[in-house]
């Protein structure tokens, strides 16, 4: 079994910054593209970024210039660095990992619970 934990949501000040984390614990064999996304009230699961595990990434045209995403391979775990912050940023934001679990032969989508993120004065 697998397990997705995400970390670093909470309340910010516009232009202010946070720092998601992601730790993908349990069985796992290889992971390969990890990512953020993110759900605004009354709106639809969007991609933020995502990356590799060679390292290539790919962001929302949205949160280019202002976020950062990177991945530590040998502890299984995602990061999102956020910086410049705009209330329009406000949403829970879930990671995800496509990975292959140990004695399996194909690979599965795995979500984390969310961690909500406010931009507010």
């Amino acid at each position: 079994q697998v397990h997705l934990v995400e970390s670093g949501g909470g309340l910010v000040q516009p232009g202010g910054s946070l720092r998601l984390s992601c730790a993908a614990s349990g069985s796992i064999f290889s992971i390969n593209t990890m990512g953020w996304y993110r759900q605004a009230p009354g709106k639809q699961r969007e991609l933020v970024a995502h990356i590799t595990s060679g390292g290539s990434t790919n962001y929302a045209d949205s949160v280019k210039g202002r976020f950062t995403i990177s991945r530590d391979n040998a502890k299984n775990t995602v990061y999102l660095q956020m910086n410049s912050l705009k209330p329009e940023d406000t949403a829970v934001y879930y990671c995800n990992a496509d990975l292959v679990e140990y004695g399996s032969s194909r690979n599965y989508d795995y979500w984390g619970q969310g961690t909500p993120v406010t931009v507010s004065s």
